[in-house]
C-alpha cells in the first residue's frame, strides 16, 4: 500500500480541524487498511491494539462514531449482528454477502445502476444515493451438475 493512502484518513482528520491523535493514526492506518475487509470494532480494536497496546476499546469506539459522523468511513449492518466498516470509497459499489463465511465481495454492475435510475424517474424520483446489500450462499456445483444432467 501506498504511503499516500496511508495517510488519507489522517489527512481528512487535519483538513477537518480534528485533533490527531497517535492513537486516531492508528485507528484511521488500521482502518484503512482493512477497508475492503469491512472489519467490526472489535478486530479494528484486536488489529490496533497490536501495534499501540495503550488503546483501549472505547478509544476505538469514539474514533469510529467520530471517522462516521464527519463522513470518512461508512457504517454497514450486514445481518450477522455487528456493525462493519469501510472508508468511503472513491466509486460507488454495491456489496454480495455470504451467509456461510460472512465474506463482502464488492461489486460494481452498470445494468443494476441504470435500473436503479429507471426505476425512481419512473416513479417521479431523482435518485442521490442507493445502497444495494445482495445476501447469498454459494451454489453447490455438485447438486447444479445433477441436475443440469
Amino acid at each position: 500500500m501506498t504511503d499516500e493512502r496511508q495517510s488519507t484518513l489522517a489527512d481528512m482528520c487535519i483538513e477537518k480541524g480534528m485533533r490527531m491523535t497517535e492513537q486516531r493514526r492508528v485507528i484511521a492506518s488500521v482502518l484503512e487498511e482493512a477497508s475492503d475487509e469491512h472489519p467490526d470494532v472489535e478486530e479494528l480494536y484486536r488489529r490496533s491494539v497490536s501495534i499501540d497496546p495503550k488503546i483501549s476499546i472505547s478509544t476505538v469506539y469514539r474514533t469510529v462514531k467520530l471517522f462516521e459522523d464527519a463522513g470518512m468511513i461508512e457504517r454497514h449492518d450486514f445481518r450477522d449482528g455487528r456493525s462493519r466498516y469501510e472508508t468511503v470509497p472513491d466509486e460507488h459499489h454495491d456489496h454480495l454477502i455470504d451467509l456461510r463465511s460472512g465474506q463482502v465481495i464488492e461489486f460494481r454492475n452498470e445494468e443494476i445502476e441504470a435500473l436503479q435510475e429507471f426505476i425512481a424517474k419512473k416513479l417521479g424520483y431523482k435518485l442521490v444515493d442507493h445502497r444495494l446489500e445482495l445476501y447469498g450462499v454459494p451454489l453447490d456445483k455438485a447438486k447444479e451438475s445433477k441436475n443440469d444432467g
